[in-house]
């Protein structure tokens, strides 16, 4: 995410200065890093860290140790053992940063240990009924 936010900053000068002056470009271009670094900052904060996988339920925590999501696994999706989708549906329990009644949860194979990908996969396709 910082080559990202690096590089970017860096077209934004480069295309500000072309324009306005390498001078009057800076001021620009330092507030344009700033905001995509907050944008960095609050991707990374909002990122799963903790799954618990209980009978017929998921529940995913932030870092922090808010909710983000949580619910009776609904539905199943899952491509050559190295992509799951999960469909949740909530039962009426508030949520931090949830405000509808489902979720869809993506897990890459590689993002997870095989052995809870597997308990995932397995507790998608018994929820979908396959």
């Amino acid at each position: 995410m910082g080559v990202f936010v690096l590089t970017a900053t860096l077209a934004v000068y480069v295309c500000l200065a072309s324009h306005l002056g390498a001078w009057q470009a800076i001021p620009l271009t330092l507030a344009v890093a700033a905001l995509l670094a907050l944008g960095a900052a609050r991707h990374d904060a909002a990122q799963p860290a903790a799954l618990h996988i209980g009978p017929g339920e998921l529940s995913v925590w932030d870092r922090a140790g808010g909710l983000l999501a949580q619910g009776r696994v609904v539905g199943c999706a899952q491509w050559s053992d190295r992509l799951l989708v999960l469909g949740l549906e909530n039962e009426g329990r508030p949520m931090r940063r949830l405000h509808s009644r489902s979720r869809t949860l993506l897990f890459a194979a590689d993002a997870l240990p095989a052995a809870v990908f597997r308990e995932l996969a397995v507790l998608g396709r018994r929820a979908a009924g396959a």
